[in-house]
């Protein structure tokens, strides 16, 4: 693949002739860099989903697409048992405005997705909701996962 014929005939012979001159090879040897885009492609697979931040929730299970966005929304997970988080921080009740308006960089036009345990109770939910709209966020949206395609 790397070799080229030089002026004395292709006889395999490397400078049989006096001022004779190797040209130089023209060819890209792609292999080095196939090699390690394969690699890159290994490394790529295995660690996408351990990026998956965040607290584990059991999340409800609807038929809507998900939404596109271009930037990180803040996220806040209410659990099981109650336990309110901003992204991975246990915070309370009473202190989540207070630190939605620290975090957020938007100000009141931040995005916030709400996350709930599919166990927590509706109202549960909804007090954390109104905490929030009532703070004056209104770009509010509630995370769900799809639903198989074989239940749809």
């Amino acid at each position: 693949m790397g070799a080229s014929l030089g002026s004395n005939g292709g006889s395999g012979r490397r400078g049989s002739r006096r001022g004779s001159r190797m040209q130089p090879m023209s060819e890209i040897n792609v292999t080095p860099l196939v090699d390690v885009m394969l690699v890159l492609l290994i490394v790529f697979m295995v660690a996408a989903p351990l990026l998956t931040v965040g607290v584990p929730v059991d999340l409800p299970q609807t038929r809507s697409e998900p939404l596109q966005g271009d930037d990180e929304p803040l996220t806040i997970t209410v659990q099981g048992d109650g336990t309110v988080y901003l992204q991975e921080t246990e915070v309370e009740p009473e202190e989540l405005v207070a630190r939605l308006l620290a975090i957020g960089e938007n100000g009141y036009e931040e995005r916030i997705y709400v996350r709930a345990d599919a166990a927590v109770d509706y109202g549960q939910v909804m007090k954390v909701m109104g905490r929030i709209s009532s703070a004056g966020f209104s770009r509010v949206g509630l995370v769900t996962e799809t639903l198989p395609q074989s239940e749809r």
